[in-house]
């Protein structure tokens, strides 16, 4: 019975052949949390971002695994920066080490340290806001010895330049506010954090660095700042950005176009070098000026 209506019922007939030769295809398997970073189609930049993919709902033994990851992450890094300020401290008090240099070396060698710490935390949405606890902690600790609610030699020494506490309220304040505002923005998915960050920490530090050691010629328009520290800014800033870029690159966060990145990180690093050499360090800070005039060049110049 069931046979010749089959074969009498065209519809039935057509959906019995069907499901004997062409039987439905298996479901896709399950999402996982630790994909590999794919390359979006619509990307508006010359350099092709790798964004790290994640499952919508994810399994709550992954969840707990990216808690557990980026919470030791963030342990590991407070441990560094507060044995990094330690060792210099204690070069400082044995007299290896000048005080001014220990505290730029530390300028440049924080925020540095840090961007190129983020692959070690999960690919959870919630990673980066982890890695900003740390620079937010900071800047919590200078707001409070910044207002003399409680004092703290070793950390002057190791950020101000006169042991003024109200100095943490501006530099090194600053300073700490946009290794937040890069982790928290721009992340592992784009060079731009990352190249902004190279010129802060490494371009304007080394800029410091050998204008106050070589730099008895000084430029016209601000006697404040010399050729040789211009100099230093832009090639050492230059060299930083690259290398930082480069290292998120081999590790797969997105892919390069070397001829034509090498031209734009050139770009952004000599209008961040311009701009720190102009006379506005009494308007604005070094540690705001720079950053965000190479964000500003850096997103024109990856994006059009």
């Amino acid at each position: 019975m069931s046979l010749s209506l089959s074969f009498t019922n065209p519809i039935l007939s057509r959906h019995l052949y069907s499901a004997a030769f062409f039987p439905p295809s298996p479901p896709p398997p399950p999402r996982s949390l630790f994909l590999s970073p794919q390359i979006p189609s619509n990307s508006r930049f010359h350099i092709l971002y790798r964004v790290p993919q994640r499952a919508t709902v994810l399994p709550a033994n992954a969840a707990t695994a990216s808690i557990f990851q980026d919470t030791a992450a963030t342990a590991a890094i407070f441990a560094g920066a507060y044995a990094l300020i330690f060792g210099f401290d204690t070069l400082t008090q044995k007299e290896l080490i000048q005080q001014s240099l220990s505290r730029k070396l530390v300028h440049i060698l924080s925020g540095i340290l840090f961007a190129i710490s983020w692959p070690i935390f999960s690919n959870a949405g919630e990673a980066r806001y982890f890695a900003s606890l740390v620079p937010l902690v900071n800047g919590l600790r200078l707001v409070i010895h910044g207002l003399s609610l409680a004092d703290d030699q070793s950390l002057l020494k190791s950020v101000t330049r006169q042991g003024n506490p109200k100095e943490l309220l501006r530099g090194p304040l600053y300073y700490v506010v946009m290794l937040m505002f890069c982790a928290v923005v721009f992340w592992r998915e784009s060079p731009v954090g990352l190249i902004a960050l190279g010129m802060m920490c490494g371009g304007d530090g080394f800029a410091d660095i050998m204008g106050r050691k070589f730099g008895s010629s000084k430029i016209p328009y601000n006697q404040s700042k010399s050729w040789v520290g211009s100099i230093s800014m832009f090639v050492s800033g230059f060299f930083i950005s690259i290398g930082m870029v480069w290292y998120y690159s081999a590790l797969g966060y997105f892919q390069l176009d070397w001829g034509d990145t090498v031209n734009r990180v050139a770009l952004v690093s000599l209008v961040a070098t311009v701009v720190e050499s102009l006379p506005i360090s009494n308007l604005i800070d070094d540690n705001i000026s720079v950053p965000l005039s190479s964000m500003l060049a850096a997103y024109f110049t990856f994006t059009h």
